[in-house]
């Protein structure tokens, strides 16, 4: 039997804050009990840790990555092997990335492409959403044997015309066959045929810089779109799931929706809280190092996101980590911001910034555990296997430092990708070990993990 004992902390879940040893038997939590008491004195283990001066907290959960993701004729820079390794270095131990169904292809095709991404390679824990590209009948049916997999969330967007876009009937039935069987819909939520007149007019009048890309892709048309999905959801009789949200008015939307008490929820990205539009705006082409869709927002729109995060009407904090390469990638829209690959890394730093957030005051401790950690895996169907540290639990377990001090800058993170869109930004807050499944992965600044150990 292996048996691991966690012993000193402070353990934080969504629920509770107590000083706690832990107890890790053949992968799982097996108990917790009061530091310093008999019951935890007793316990005998081949490993023990000392996590006197740290939290003990369950490992992150990220929501949304795209791994090897094709896009605008390249794609992201983060193999599943590198990508994984980077979010385990940042103390995320389980990512849900997104399978993708080719135009004229099946959701199968799609989905089997990506776990031959995926599998074998990963350092922690996967799953997938599914990306519809192409409602038809067959497509529908579908979705039910997905779902009997175990793969119950299915993306759709209202951006992308000729690529992704769904119109308004292929959503509404979409969203009718997610009523029927138990599936969640997740919505790219813009108006993209709207934006694409606008990106037309900005190239026409000679605006190709990349901040133009954040003007073209104005936040009413994320409002509108974000509206427009909550009735086509409202219609069907199904829950829906919005992702990446940006601006204060589509913010205003899902508030309005679950006041009335439908089944709606949001997500938004630390790219949203804690970097804008003067960054899209940085000269000399920085900029389009933070073209990402939905777009950076006026620093004015960050108040409502961290008052949505603290209300919860926005309930969970992921990534969108889709990493580009500034040289050879991005510069492919040197001249047309249209051009510029969408998205920007962040998978390393999701947890590090929200405990930023709590030093800061936005959010308490327990809240950072609830958006970055319980409340995705409870949205699909991982909890609470994922996501909290309790009897039964994978021991997903992160042992943070929060008064060690770091500096984020592409010279000394893993992810894949020649660039920092926070560089230079001081930290307070730092992974110190981290476990997958009772299994060291990073241990006092050393990676002891392996392609592979991901599940």
């Amino acid at each position: 039997m292996n048996r691991t004992v966690i012993r000193g902390g402070l353990v934080i879940t969504a629920a509770d804050e107590l000083h706690a040893d832990v107890l890790v038997e053949n992968g799982r939590v097996a108990a917790l009990a009061a530091h310093g008491t008999d019951a935890a004195a007793g316990w005998s283990a081949e490993h023990e840790i000392d996590a006197t001066g740290t939290y003990v907290i369950p490992g992150g959960v990220d929501a949304h990555t795209h791994m090897e993701m094709p896009f605008g004729g390249t794609q992201a820079s983060d193999t599943f092997e590198t990508g994984t390794r980077a979010a385990a270095w940042g103390g995320t131990t389980t990512i849900v990335d997104f399978a993708i169904q080719s135009k004229g292809g099946s959701l199968r095709e799609g989905l089997d492409a990506w776990h031959a991404k995926a599998d074998g390679r990963c350092a922690v824990d996967y799953a997938f959403h599914m990306i519809m590209s192409d409602v038809t009948a067959a497509s529908l049916k579908e979705m039910d044997a997905l779902v009997g997999e175990g793969v119950t969330s299915f993306k759709l967007f209202t951006a992308y015309p000729g690529v992704f876009l769904s119109d308004d009937g292929q959503i509404l039935r979409a969203m009718q066959q997610a009523a029927s069987n138990g599936g969640l819909v997740m919505t790219h939520a813009e108006n993209g045929l709207a934006i694409d007149v606008l990106v037309e007019q900005a190239l026409a009048r000679g605006e190709r810089d990349p901040r133009h890309h954040g003007e073209v892709r104005n936040a009413l048309l994320e409002a509108e779109a974000t509206h427009r999905v909550i009735k086509l959801a409202q219609v069907a009789g199904a829950p829906v799931y919005v992702v990446h949200v940006s601006a204060e008015e589509a913010v205003a939307e899902l508030a309005r929706a679950r006041d009335q008490g439908l089944p709606v929820f949001g997500e938004t990205c630390p790219q949203y809280l804690f970097l804008s539009t003067d960054n899209l705006a940085e000269p000399d082409f920085e900029g389009a190092k933070y073209v990402c869709s939905t777009p950076l927002r006026p620093r004015e729109h960050q108040a409502a996101l961290w008052r949505g995060l603290r209300t919860d009407d926005l309930q969970v904090v992921s990534t969108d980590h889709c990493p580009f390469c500034f040289k050879g990638q991005k510069e492919l829209g040197r001249n047309d911001f249209s051009k510029i690959p969408n998205g920007m890394p962040g998978v390393e730093n999701r947890m590090d910034l929200l405990h930023q957030a709590v030093v800061d005051g936005h959010i308490s401790r327990r809240r950072w555990i609830e958006i970055a950690c319980a409340a995705p895996a409870r949205m699909f169907g991982l909890y609470p296997k994922k996501g909290t540290i309790a009897p039964g639990a994978d021991a997903d377990i992160v042992l943070y430092d929060p008064r060690a001090e770091q500096t984020l800058s592409a010279e000394t993170h893993h992810m894949n990708v020649d660039y920092s869109p926070y560089e230079g930004k001081k930290i307070t807050g730092r992974v110190r070990t981290v476990l997958s499944r009772g299994v060291p992965v990073i241990d006092g600044g050393r990676y002891t993990g392996r392609a592979g150990q991901g599940m």
